[in-house]
């Protein structure tokens, strides 16, 4: 077998007639074809297709349509009568014995990707790509799928899922026709190195992101605050660091984190249940002068929702059913699918831009709708069983029209995604949250979720949206000499910075370096490339604005 290219490999199809190939050009055309076994997950049970041609297969009133356009496979999938829970494609493809494989992940990363051994059956979700040697692979879908996807190899196939749920129930698609996704791939160019290929690949999943009009950086609150935040905390942190700030044609933000919403009477004070995000409570009073605050000090304002959080007292019928992960009753969550909910959610971006703010960061969407984190997504990525109010619609057709009605309300503000299917997210926030909290308490979770995302995550940069690392949390309880360089490494990334700054921790080195990393950060940079990321899960050796650096993680 050569291994710089796939082999072009036959088989017998499930009709006993035809030959099915996986193969890919040269100079990064992509060609994928038909697959060898096309299944549908209905009722729970799986039923095999049968292939009338080259592009239709058949189970009953279930029908897949595959044929090749442009270099892409579109999937297209009808189930007049029966619900239906997922397709899966099955190609012949064995694996070298040396391969290693890099998946990406359903929304955050959690310390959890790098170039590993392939293991049998497990999820990868959205794309991966498969390295041995010269060589490099790579499997996706483009962004904005119409359905849920995951890769898979085992004994010498891959298989890729395509979840056609709505919530935990077969999705009722009646008589149209779901544009379940567009299958893409592509290899390696001659003497094109693995992060270029990488980045690249993205590029080709993704054909019209939204991205920032100029490099993002600033501050944040929750590393220091963790919610317990005001009106006058912020002005002292916005103040603090306004003051390191060099450039005047790029401004920073100052992004007000969770603390700042109508607590529930349930649970009232820090850290309690924050239900109505179109108010804010007795610590900030007024939003609107918040955010003029803000300017005023040379910064730019940005806020932190939870889009989908629903108020202690909202009739049960506008609310998701319970499940293990969204069943406590002090916590209810917007069913999105209901018009209703979408115009509240819509109605609280019209307010945040009318306050003033000019980014937005919304979180725990995911969550709020499938009750699991990513890292929990393993078997399943939700519970069986429940269901939307309407149940026409895929769970991702369910997220994409929430993340469009965000959009659309956010206008020209800038948009985080966090805790967001990122797959989804791309085309449309300018900006999204490719790892989970890095911390202000221990440097050992930073170390964890953020070296890790940025080193694995980065070559989506500026390819399917802004890749937020997250944050720096300089405080008492990070070591400053592990934490600096964390600091410098999101610094000169090419990616955007954000800072949390305990202000009793402010010495005159850590105003210096951030002062310098602000300047970094505010100017356009080649996007770092992790150098030793085939061998380390935490790379150590990068390179940073045309140089190499080393960095001691611990």
């Amino acid at each position: 077998m050569n291994r710089r290219h796939f082999l072009q490999l036959s088989g017998t199809s499930v009709a006993g007639v035809m030959l099915s190939k996986l193969t890919f050009a040269q100079g990064g055309k992509q060609l994928i074809e038909i697959p060898d076994e096309v299944w549908a997950l209905s009722g729970g049970e799986w039923h095999q297709l049968k292939a009338s041609n080259q592009a239709n297969y058949t189970y009953q009133d279930i029908k897949v349509t595959l044929q090749h356009s442009n270099g892409v496979l579109p999937v297209l999938v009808q189930s007049i009568t029966q619900p239906l829970q997922a397709i899966r494609l099955f190609w012949k493809h064995p694996v070298p014995a040396t391969a290693k494989v890099l998946p990406d992940h359903w929304e955050r990363t959690y310390g959890d990707i790098y170039w590993q051994t392939p293991t049998d059956n497990k999820k990868m979700p959205w794309y991966f790509i498969q390295h041995d040697g010269d060589s490099a692979n790579c499997f996706g879908v483009k962004t904005g799928a119409n359905t849920i996807c995951d890769w898979s190899l085992d004994n010498g196939k891959l298989a890729l899922t395509l979840d056609t749920r709505s919530g935990g129930v077969g999705v009722q698609l009646g008589s149209r026709t779901l544009h379940a996704a567009d299958i893409i791939t592509t290899k390696n160019r001659p003497g094109e190195k693995l992060f270029a290929t990488h980045q690249r690949f993205c590029k080709l999943m993704c054909d019209k992101p939204i991205l920032p009009k100029q490099p993002v950086y600033g501050i944040n609150d929750w590393y220091f605050a963790y919610g317990n935040n005001s009106y006058d905390l912020i002005l002292q942190h916005t103040s603090m660091l306004s003051e390191l700030v060099s450039s005047t044609d790029n401004r920073p933000f100052s992004v007000i984190d969770a603390g700042w919403a109508q607590y529930s009477p349930y649970l009232p004070g820090d850290g309690g249940w924050a239900d109505d995000f179109s108010k804010p409570n007795d610590k900030f009073k007024d939003m609107h002068k918040m955010a003029g605050a803000i300017q005023k000090l040379g910064m730019r304002p940005g806020l932190w929702t939870r889009a989908l959080c629903a108020k202690y007292n909202d009739p049960k019928n506008l609310l998701l059913p319970s499940i293990p992960g969204r069943d406590d009753p002090k916590q209810p969550v917007l069913d999105p699918t209901i018009a209703e909910n979408l115009d509240r959610v819509k109605n609280n971006f019209t307010i945040y831009r009318q306050w003033g703010y000019e980014l937005v960061k919304h979180d725990y969407s995911t969550y709020d709708i499938m009750g699991k984190w990513g890292l929990d997504m393993k078997s399943d990525i939700t519970t069986n069983g429940w269901r939307f109010s309407d149940n026409t619609k895929t769970t991702a057709e369910v997220v994409l029209n929430l993340y469009k009605a965000i959009r659309e309300a956010a206008g020209d503000m800038y948009l985080i995604g966090c805790n967001t299917f990122g797959h989804l997210s791309a085309g449309l926030f300018e900006l999204n949250r490719i790892g989970d909290d890095t911390s202000g308490k221990e440097w050992a979770r930073t170390r964890k979720m953020g070296v890790n995302t940025m080193a694995f995550r980065l070559p989506q940069h500026n390819r399917f949206y802004a890749v937020d690392g997250d944050c720096v949390g300089v405080t008492k309880d990070v070591p400053w000499e592990k934490n600096k360089q964390w600091m410098q490494l999101l610094a000169e990334s090419g990616a955007p910075l954000f800072i949390s700054a305990q202000p009793d921790v402010m010495g005159a080195e850590q105003k210096q370096l951030i002062k310098q990393s602000f300047a970094q950060a505010a100017k356009v940079q080649p996007v770092g490339e992790p150098l030793d990321w085939l061998t380390n899960q935490w790379p150590a050796k990068w390179k940073l604005n045309g140089r190499e650096v080393d960095f001691d993680w611990g």
